[in-house]
């Protein structure tokens, strides 16, 4: 099947939580944070498989230590999502922590990536810990300050934002960088989340870091990236450093060579009134976090976007049984 230009994902306002979500952002920059329903946890996602695969398995393990629980997967993007949880129509998601930084608080990336680290010469090493750590303890400060909601343990894997392209295309041109792709850029068509030409880290950072400007910008659905690319409707990709089209398709991501993109590692955010009522929703939570690595990402999200085809639920159960978090 054909993508065109016109095709999103299905209509968002369907479902209560988004139309609440949407009306909240609808009041104005500002987010509103009201208090939520009493009753089950209610666990929400994004629209994309790496995002349904955390909230089922949120769901599980929560249900496992004994918390009664509500699925409202899929809802959306970042700012439907974030507007659904301070709105208190859901009481947690996953979140990435760039994403909180740049989308949320709206902070720029260079407030951070360009900061000082510790005292001493730091080596690359000790300078990409001191970033992460960075962003995690800024977003978690301000979220509790503006919205009262909490960051848990943020995981092993960094989902970072990464263009990507095919390796005969990357072969041909003779491509590793994204500072090389800029130089060609006007010849090439970009296929991305919709989102992506308003975020501050997406197209407008693209501009501003590598003065890169496409020729086009095709604009779908997150599921469907990489079947624009595989059609060859587009050269290039937003593409996200755990998506497991990358091993699969044998992609070659280019290297963000100027540092535009902060560290995006993936942790539950919950409203503070939800953890006074449910004290035990980290304990249950925090474990799965170190076990995430970008590796074990990946394959999850391969099992569901791959061949197989697997339910992002039974990939959810089967890794947490795998790892002894079930049933204990």
């Amino acid at each position: 099947m054909k993508i065109t230009r016109r095709k999103l994902a299905k209509s968002m306002a369907a479902t209560p939580v988004v139309a609440m979500a949407l009306q909240v952002q609808a009041q104005g920059s500002s987010w509103q944070v009201v208090s939520a329903q009493e009753g089950p946890v209610r666990i929400g996602s994004k629209d994309f498989t790496e995002q349904l695969i955390l909230g089922e398995m949120y769901a599980l393990l929560l249900e496992n230590a004994g918390i009664a629980t509500e699925k409202q997967l899929n809802l959306g993007g970042t700012q439907v999502a974030q507007a659904a949880l301070v709105a208190g129509e859901i009481d947690l998601y996953p979140e990435y922590t760039g994403t909180g930084l740049t989308v949320v608080l709206g902070m720029p990336i260079d407030a951070v990536t360009s900061g000082t680290p510790g005292a001493g010469v730091a080596t690359p090493a000790d300078q990409a810990v001191s970033v992460d750590q960075r962003v995690f303890d800024i977003v978690s400060e301000e979220y509790l300050e503006q919205f009262d909601l909490i960051w848990l343990d943020e995981s092993a894997f960094n989902n970072t934002q990464a263009l990507a392209v095919k390796r005969a295309f990357a072969d041909e041109r003779g491509i590793t960088t994204i500072s090389e792709l800029a130089d060609i850029a006007g010849e090439l068509i970009i296929v991305a989340p919709s989102d992506f030409v308003e975020r501050p880290d997406g197209l407008q950072g693209l501009e501003d870091f590598y003065g890169m400007k496409f020729g086009d910008v095709l604009s779908v659905a997150p599921g469907i990236r990489y079947q624009a690319l595989e059609e060859d409707q587009a050269q290039v990709v937003l593409a996200f450093g755990t998506d497991g089209q990358v091993a699969g398709m044998d992609l070659v991501l280019l290297k963000d060579d100027k540092g535009l993109w902060p560290p995006y590692h993936v942790a539950p955010v919950v409203r503070n009134e939800t953890l006074t009522a449910n004290p035990g929703i980290p304990d249950a939570l925090n474990p799965v976090a170190p076990l995430l690595t970008d590796q074990v990402m990946s394959a999850l999200n391969w099992q569901v976007d791959g061949p197989e085809k697997q339910e992002p639920a039974d990939v959810a159960r089967a890794f947490l049984e795998d790892q002894g978090l079930l049933g204990g």
